[in-house]
């Protein structure tokens, strides 16, 4: 298991800053993990013929940080020998490449990590009130619900 002076910790942020990857990926190394897995969620410039310029991203941040603690949770429940697992979640205008969302999470081997990555960003597209608006190069917009949200199956 992990050291004792490198206990296991959960880190969440919910920003208007853009996110860094390399901060992301250093906050979960541990010298007692050999995997650090990761999710980089980037916006793409198109969607179904339309051309994409930018999203934009809205949330309640206590809502949305209590329901991925909420995640947290149900990986350290599922994979108990993960160490590290860091959130990353943009509010506000997210340019074409720039990233909404990085996850990492680190674990003694990588079958642990990369399934438990899954299963984040995946339950975070379900669970997660984050309101997401994709705006296309003729200003027109649309807001966008997730498949996968919970509250928008019928």
């Amino acid at each position: 298991m992990c050291e004792l002076e490198d206990q296991p910790k959960d880190l969440i942020k919910v920003t208007y800053e853009k996110l860094s990857t390399d901060e992301v990926a250093e906050s979960v190394k541990s010298p007692s993990c050999g995997a650090v897995s990761m999710f980089i969620g980037t916006t793409r410039n198109h969607f179904e013929g339309k051309k994409v310029v930018r999203l934009e991203y809205e949330a309640y941040i206590p809502m949305a940080e209590a329901e991925i603690k909420k995640i947290c949770r149900g990986i350290r429940n599922r994979w108990p020998a993960i160490h590290h697992i860091n959130i990353h979640h943009r509010l506000g205008l997210v340019n074409v490449t720039e990233a909404s969302v990085i996850i990492a999470i680190s674990g003694p081997h990588r079958n642990e990590s990369l399934e438990a990555v899954k299963y984040c960003i995946d339950t975070l597209k379900a669970t997660v009130p984050i309101w997401k608006k994709e705006i296309y190069d003729n200003e027109e917009y649309i807001w966008k619900e997730n498949k996968e949200c919970q509250w928008a199956k019928k």
